[in-house]
């Protein structure tokens, strides 16, 4: 498919049926194929269920609008934490959920597994449970990882940054230090490029014990040297003092291996325990979006029903329909759609006009079409 003129927006409709639903389905498609290919159509498959009273509908139909707003944040959890895993490759998310684009239709057109076959028992709650249980698993996934991820970045941010603040453990090394005297220390300076020379000529007298030609440069960053000089420990306080008017600064700087040793295996095991989960992460996040969304369909499919047969009467007679609209002649799509189902509307004509509620039409929650209509937006799985 042209990825520039298609939408990753699918409209799922209904309309009564012609003398066969086979009828309404070819109207529809001669309809939308005869101005250039309007939309891309498939026939979109709901078992016929068995229908309760009247009253049972209108409630069915506020559960399921409810039901598909919690499902469809779900569905948006799990492809929006998809896409902070992924990090540098966030275009990938699309094709990594919706696996080489014809997942979608094979999802819609997935066996009905949440359908009971009458509409009185729809599994309301083992699809809210089901997908209440991704929500919370996706909770704890995303906590644990990012507890990790965000230690390896505390250390990651420890060992880089400028000398006055970053982590000297993997600069300097042992040979760097007079380690075990008594009297004598090695101190570290940061030592701004531009005063370098003065350092040069100044650091042997700023006090008194300090050993002549024991400094060297170990490091440098772009505006700073690191340098090491040795003295005697009584003269340290006085060499601070005197170097800090030079705009030398000491850093407090102990050398021990140790401590050096297990900052580096620390961050070795959070990197590794990082690769270690991203795989099992990335794969329960593909499994689990999957089931996220199929949930999402039934329950599209489910609204479908109700409104159908809501708006059409009984018995049940309407062929549910599943269009992706071309993006560049969306508006032109909307007016072939508002020619071929005006006629349904002489009722709706009233209604629109009166101020009652209609049952089953939820007026405040979406525009009104002569057709049954549901919006299935896959734009808000597009991260850039």
């Amino acid at each position: 498919q042209d990825k520039g003129t298609k939408m990753t927006e699918f409209w799922l409709i209904s309309a009564p049926g012609e003398k066969t639903c086979q009828q309404t389905w070819e109207k529809l498609h001669a309809a939308t194929t005869k101005h250039n290919n309007l939309s891309t159509n498939s026939k979109f498959n709901i078992p016929d269920l068995k229908v309760g009273t009247l009253d049972v509908l209108v409630g069915l139909s506020d559960e399921l609008a409810k039901l598909d707003a919690f499902v469809e944040s779900v569905v948006k959890k799990v492809a929006q934490y998809m896409a902070d895993v992924l990090e540098d490759s966030k275009d990938k998310v699309q094709e990594n959920l919706l696996a080489n684009g014809g997942l979608f239709e094979q999802q819609c057109q997935a066996e009905h597994r949440f359908y009971s076959s009458s509409l009185d028992t729809v599994p309301f709650l083992f699809i809210f449970q089901g997908v209440n249980q991704i929500d919370n698993d996706l909770k704890a996934r995303a906590s644990a990882y990012n507890n990790l991820k965000g230690n390896l970045q505390n250390l990651e941010r420890k060992n880089a940054g400028s000398l006055l603040t970053r982590s000297l453990a993997d600069i300097v090394k042992k040979e760097d230090f007079v380690l075990d005297s008594e009297y004598l220390v090695t101190l570290l300076v940061i030592v701004p490029k531009l005063n370098y020379n003065d350092w040069v000529k100044q650091y042997e007298t700023l006090a008194e014990m300090v050993v002549p030609r024991s400094s060297n440069v170990l490091f440098e960053d772009q505006d700073s040297y690191l340098c090491n000089v040795t003295l005697f420990r009584k003269a340290v306080d006085d060499f601070k003092h005197k170097a800090r008017e030079y705009k030398f600064l000491v850093r407090d700087f102990q050398y021990n291996e140790e401590e050096m040793k297990a900052d580096k295996e620390e961050m070795n095991r959070l990197s590794t325990d990082k690769k270690k989960q991203f795989g099992p992460l990335v794969r329960w996040l593909k499994v689990n979006f999957s089931e996220a969304f199929i949930a999402w369909i039934h329950v599209k499919a489910l609204r479908v029903f109700v409104e159908s047969v809501l708006r059409y009467g009984l018995p049940v007679n309407f062929q549910a329909m599943l269009l992706q609209p071309n993006k560049k002649t969306m508006k032109k799509l909307r007016e072939v759609l508002y020619d071929l189902y005006k006629h349904l509307d002489s009722s709706a004509a009233a209604i629109i006009d009166a101020t009652m509620d209609i049952p089953g039409l939820n007026l405040s929650q979406q525009e009104y079409y002569p057709y049954v209509y549901y919006k299935i937006d896959c734009n808000l799985l597009e991260f850039k």
